[in-house]
């Protein structure tokens, strides 16, 4: 967020909010606040908020972080390569999903060009039944006479 430089001497109020938000060293505060605030640190008022803001500055440098414990790291490592897994297993049943979907659109779409481009056309020739042999038809009602050879 860009700190809008105010014109003139400095107040109370945005000298303690600057301090608050970049601490004690006037050389983090933005460039455009720091003529200003460095005629502000040498009031009173200035200098006790700076020292305020010193004491705090002093308390998060002393604070440190425990690097973690090679369980804690195994864990972590552990955890994001199950991840990782299933995040390949889903991405390879949607990719499966998607082909079935577009190989079924496609069957649909043969299907219905078929319909349309090419009607029903009644054959002109005998087509065999499941009682018609190569020598003539095998319906045991048919009469049993010789065919014309």
């Amino acid at each position: 967020m860009a700190e809008k430089p105010l014109e003139g001497p400095m107040d109370v109020g945005r000298f303690t909010a600057l301090a608050n938000a970049y601490g004690s060293a006037l050389h983090r505060w933005p460039p455009a606040e720091q003529a200003a605030a460095m005629l502000f640190a040498q009031t009173e008022q200035g200098r006790a908020i700076l020292g305020r803001a010193g004491r705090l500055d002093a308390i998060l440098d002393r604070h440190r972080v425990e690097a973690p414990s090679p369980a804690l790291h195994r864990a972590i490592v552990a955890r994001a390569a199950t991840e990782v897994r299933q995040e390949r297993r889903r991405r390879f049943w949607w990719l499966g999903f998607g082909l079935a979907g577009v190989g079924l659109a496609g069957a649909v779409a043969g299907l219905a060009l078929v319909t349309i481009v090419h009607p029903d056309i009644q054959p002109d020739h005998y087509v065999m039944d499941a009682n018609a042999t190569s020598f003539g038809d095998a319906d045991p009602d048919a009469d049993q006479t010789e065919e014309d050879l």
